[in-house]
């Protein structure tokens, strides 16, 4: 099993700048590829991006391209959400998951184990 924990949410101004962190503990982070999924109030949850277990492959929502990147440090065991720019529609609950595959997915359903999510909040 591993355990995911996001920080780095907050309020963040639109036009600025935010990264988000998931730190993975038990099975190592390396085993899985990853996703960042959004869930605003009233909406359905979105895949934001995604990356690949080695880290070659990466996909972003076209909602947020060009301003969301995602990258991810196996060393650390880590996955980050570089947010760029942001838009009063980013505000959202943020949640890291990880699926036992070695590409990107982008099936909500693929990914077995989720964070508890982090708040981000963009004011205009």
């Amino acid at each position: 099993q591993v355990q995911l924990v996001e920080s780095g949410g907050g309020l963040v101004q639109a036009g600025g700048s935010l990264r988000l962190s998931c730190a993975a503990s038990g099975r190592t982070s390396s085993s899985y590829a990853m996703g960042w999924f959004r869930q605003a109030p009233g909406k359905e949850r979105e895949l934001v991006a995604a990356v690949s277990r080695s880290g070659d492959s990466t996909y972003v929502a076209d909602s947020v391209k060009g301003r969301f990147t995602i990258s991810r440090d196996n060393a650390k065991n880590t996955v980050y959400l570089q947010m760029n720019s942001p838009k009063p529609e980013d505000t959202a609950v943020y949640s890291c998951a990880a699926a036992a595959r070695l590409g990107i997915s982008r099936i909500p359903l693929t990914y077995e184990y989720w964070g508890q999510g982090t708040q981000v909040t963009v004011s205009s």
